[in-house]
C-alpha cells in the first residue's frame, strides 16, 4: 500500500543497459553538433527527411499516414503522422524547446581595450553568470553580407580552432572589486567581454591595431566587414563536448541538455512509432522558451495555429474554424522539458518528498510556477491520472516532481501556452543537475526511458 520510488539501474539487465547507451552515443553526437537552436533544426530536418518526412510546405493535400514537416525560419521544426481518425478528435502532441540559456553578442560588439579585441555580449536567458569566465567559448550563428550573402560560423568547436575567453579577475586583487558582490555580479552582464585577438595589424594605427587584426581576418575568411555585424545573429556557447561522468558511465554532461535532451528524445520518438497511428500524431520543436516563448518562433506566437491550420485544410480538402477549435479541446500534450534533480550538497531546496532524482525515470510535473503556482498550467487530476495507468500499463518508470520547495524559487514551462489554447497539458521530462550551467548533468537511464514513454504516449494517448 506504501507508494516508494527505487532506482532505475538496479533492475536493470545487460541487454537494456546496453540499450541505454547505445542511444546516449548517438544522443551524444548530436548535443555535439547542434548547440544553438538553428543547428537542431537543421539536425533534425536532415533526420526527418532520411526517416520519410517531407515538407508540408511542398504539398497540396495532406492523407492518413503521410509523414511531414514544417520549419519555421530555421529556429522550429514540427513534426506531424497523419492519423486514420477525423482530426477533430484531437492530436497527440510531444513539446520541447531547442533553445538554450547562451550569450549573445550585442549588434555592434566589436572594440579595443588595451590591445586585446574584445566582443561584447548580452546574456540570453536566465543564467549564473560567474559560471561563464574562464571557460573555452566557441561562436556559432549566421552572418549576413552587405549584398545579402548568408555566411553561417562555427568557431570553436574543432580542435584546430581557437577558442574564445572571457577572462576573469585573479584572486590575489579581487577582494575589493569582487569580494562584497552578491553571486548574481561576481561578473557582471556587461563584464562578459570575450577575449577575440591580441595581435596588431602593421599599420599606423596603433590605436585600433588588434580591432583592424581581427577584421581583417574576417574579410578574409568570410567577407564579413563591421557593419555585418549589425544584423548578425552569433552566440556564444562553451565548447566543451558531451561526456560520459562517472566510473560506470552513468551519466551525461553536457552544455544545452535544457532542453534538447527532450527534443532529442521526442524526434526520436515519433520516427520509432511503429504502427499507423489512429490520432495524428505531432512533435512540435519550438524557441525562445528561455526568455518568455515570445516572438513569432516562441509557443506565445502564431506558429502551431498556422501549422495546424494548413494541416487540417490538406488534410480535410479545406478548413473550418470549428475543425481546429475541436481539434485543440481534444489534443492531449505532454509539456516534455527538464526538470531540477535533487544535488546531494543542495538538498535544503527541495522537498526531497516531492523531488526528482536522477536515474528514477521519466519527471511528471503537475505544476510549475512560482510562489502561489504562480504562472502554471497545473494539470487536472484526471488527465494525471490517465497518464498514471497508461504508462504503469506499459512499464515506463515515472517519477513525480516539483520544482523546489514551497517560496523557495520556482520557474516555467511551455505548458501553460498549450492549456491556454485547450489542450490538455503536463510537464514530463528528465530530471538535471546543474540546469542552466553551461555543463549539465542528466541520467543515461532518464533519457531512454523519456524516449520509451514519448513512444507509449504518442502510440497510446
Amino acid at each position: 500500500m506504501e507508494y516508494k520510488r527505487t532506482n532505475g539501474y538496479k533492475d536493470i539487465d545487460k541487454k537494456n543497459m546496453n540499450d541505454i547507451q547505445k542511444f546516449c552515443e548517438d544522443y551524444k553526437k548530436f548535443l555535439n553538433a547542434a548547440k544553438t537552436e538553428r543547428e537542431a533544426v537543421n539536425e533534425f530536418e536532415k533526420m526527418a527527411i532520411a526517416n520519410g518526412y517531407k515538407n508540408a510546405e511542398d504539398m497540396s493535400m495532406i492523407k492518413p499516414g503521410d509523414k511531414v514537416y514544417y520549419n519555421n525560419r530555421g529556429k522550429n521544426i514540427v513534426l506531424f503522422i497523419a492519423g486514420k481518425e477525423d482530426i477533430e478528435k484531437g492530436v497527440n502532441f510531444v513539446v520541447s524547446h531547442i533553445d538554450s540559456p547562451r550569450l549573445d553578442l550585442k549588434q555592434s560588439p566589436l572594440y579595443e581595450d588595451e590591445e586585446l579585441a574584445l566582443l561584447k555580449t548580452h546574456y540570453y536567458g536566465g543564467i549564473k553568470k560567474y559560471q561563464w569566465g574562464s571557460i573555452p567559448l566557441a561562436l556559432h550563428g549566421v552572418v549576413f553580407l552587405k549584398d545579402g550573402k548568408k555566411v553561417e560560423l562555427t568557431i570553436g568547436e574543432s580542435d584546430e580552432d581557437p577558442i574564445f575567453v572571457i577572462g576573469d579577475l585573479l584572486p590575489h586583487l579581487a577582494s575589493k572589486v569582487q569580494g562584497e558582490r552578491k553571486t548574481r555580479e561576481v561578473l557582471k552582464g556587461e563584464e562578459l567581454r570575450l577575449i577575440i585577438g591580441s595581435v596588431p595589424t602593421k599599420t599606423k594605427d596603433d590605436k585600433n591595431g588588434v580591432k583592424m587584426a581581427v577584421l581583417e581576418k574576417l574579410n578574409a575568411d568570410y567577407g564579413i566587414e563591421e557593419e555585418d555585424f549589425l544584423t548578425a545573429e552569433l552566440e556564444i556557447v562553451p565548447s566543451f563536448k558531451a561526456r560520459d561522468v562517472g566510473f560506470d558511465r552513468g551519466l551525461v554532461a553536457s552544455y544545452g541538455q535544457d532542453d534538447r535532451v527532450c527534443a532529442y528524445t521526442s524526434v526520436r520518438a515519433i520516427f520509432d512509432v511503429k504502427k499507423a497511428p489512429k490520432k495524428t500524431l505531432c512533435v512540435f520543436l519550438t524557441d525562445k522558451e528561455e526568455i518568455g516563448s515570445n516572438g513569432s518562433t516562441g509557443l506565445q506566437g502564431q506558429f502551431i495555429e498556422y501549422c495546424m491550420t494548413d494541416f487540417i485544410y490538406k488534410l480535410n480538402g479545406g478548413f473550418n474554424q470549428v475543425a481546429m477549435s475541436r481539434c485543440m479541446w481534444n489534443s492531449k500534450a505532454l509539456s516534455s522539458d527538464v526538470d531540477a534533480a535533487v544535488h546531494p550538497v543542495f538538498k535544503e531546496v527541495h522537498d526531497l518528498q516531492n523531488a526528482a532524482r536522477l536515474s528514477y525515470g521519466l519527471t511528471l510535473v503537475k505544476f510549475t510556477g512560482s510562489g502561489g503556482k504562480s504562472g502554471s498550467n497545473d494539470c487536472d487530476s484526471e488527465y494525471f491520472s490517465e497518464l498514471r495507468r497508461l504508462f504503469n500499463k506499459h512499464d515506463i518508470k515515472w517519477q513525480v516532481s516539483e520544482l523546489g520547495k514551497v517560496d523557495e524559487g520556482g520557474g516555467g514551462t511551455i505548458a501553460k501556452y498549450l492549456a491556454q489554447r485547450g489542450v490538455r497539458t503536463i510537464d514530463a521530462g528528465v530530471g538535471v543537475i546543474g540546469m542552466h550551467s553551461p555543463f549539465e548533468i542528466t541520467s543515461k537511464y532518464d533519457v531512454y526511458e523519456a524516449y520509451k514513454a514519448y513512444v507509449v504516449f504518442l502510440e497510446n494517448a
